[in-house]
């Protein structure tokens, strides 16, 4: 009678083991899925995410409710992704800021990019457009590394603080290219663009969004895009990678999709799929394109992991080289 039992026991838990992954995954979502933006509203990150939310609503079937975490060089929206509960009901998006170079900078951290996440859909890479004042006498990114390596005093460069991404794309080029800048730093986008459109610094990597209008009214001359394809915007400026002789060189942010590590893989592996049909509709790509974006396909979750991996290693090499490891 007891080895009865115990058989009719050992089947149960075998049958639960067995439906416990399927029925979690018909289950979900359970009630509302809030989104985490480390970003203030407007911003090119929010607009994208509330595009795509209304789609994931519609593919889940519960409202997806955006909210924005700004602050501490986006520490503080993901460190609220990082503490929620691993149960697919908050996503956040998160940068190369938040994932691959914080970490290098800063002393001490409320959150671990290593460990506390898992990727969902990386979905756009945001690049940054190398200009020139149009009195600076160089065309082409070929004539700008001549002019940089004679430049006595040295050229100068605008970005918006050491660490800041405009800051080490530069600092990247340079180390690259083996030419010498001045570094200007400045508190605001806009006191920078200004800046360099008065003359009063000659050159910068700046975020699409700032610079394109003033490259399409001819107060800035555009050189190259950090990526390594076109921006869809300027699609007649060339990938400095193409036009430099640093054939590997990329310097671009990245939006992914995370959620807090531990969540279930079936909810990984629903949310991923759902993202990469949304992100890869036509409408969506354009949207993506027509705010300074680069859409991309997704890779694999695995390849996500691998991708920020060797993003960690480029940007920390280079942030212990600049001697700013742990100097915030």
């Amino acid at each position: 009678m007891v080895s009865q039992v115990w058989r009719a026991f050992a089947a149960l838990s075998l049958l639960t083991i067995s439906l416990s992954s399927p029925l979690h995954a018909q289950s979900y979502p359970s009630k509302n899925i809030t989104i985490v933006v480390p970003l203030g509203p407007g911003s090119g990150m929010d607009i994208l995410v509330r595009l795509y939310a209304e789609k994931l609503s519609q593919a889940l079937g519960k409202a997806v409710i955006v909210e924005n975490k700004p602050g501490a060089a986006t520490m503080l929206g993901a460190a609220q992704i990082a503490n929620s509960q691993p149960d697919g009901h908050t996503l956040g998006v998160l940068t190369s800021s938040a994932l691959s170079i914080n970490q290098h900078l800063y002393k001490q951290m409320s959150y671990s990019p290593d460990n506390d996440f898992t990727p969902i859909s990386l979905y756009v890479k945001s690049p940054l457009v190398l200009v020139v004042n149009p009195n600076v006498p160089a065309k082409t990114v070929p004539e700008f590394i001549a002019l940089a390596k004679k430049s006595n005093p040295p050229i100068t460069y605008a970005s918006l603080g050491a660490g800041v991404f405009q800051h080490i794309a530069m600092e990247l080029a340079k180390q690259r290219l083996q030419f010498d800048a001045t570094h200007i730093p400045y508190k605001a986008t806009g006191q920078s663009v200004t800046d360099l459109v008065a003359g009063h610094v000659a050159t910068g990597f700046v975020e699409a969004g700032a610079s394109i209008p003033v490259i399409k009214d001819g107060k800035l001359r555009a050189l190259a895009v950090s990526s390594t394809s076109p921006l869809p915007l300027l699609p007649e400026v060339p990938p400095f990678s193409k036009v430099s002789g640093a054939a590997d060189f990329e310097a671009v942010s990245w939006h992914i999709l995370v959620v807090p590590a531990k969540t279930p893989k079936e909810i990984v592996d629903r949310l991923h799929a759902e993202m990469k049909k949304i992100m890869l509709d036509a409408d969506m790509i354009k949207r993506s394109a027509d705010i300074g974006l680069i859409p991309i396909e997704s890779p694999p979750v695995a390849g996500i992991n691998d991708y920020i991996k060797s993003e960690r290693a480029k940007w920390g090499a280079l942030v212990d080289k600049l001697g700013l490891k742990g100097s915030m």
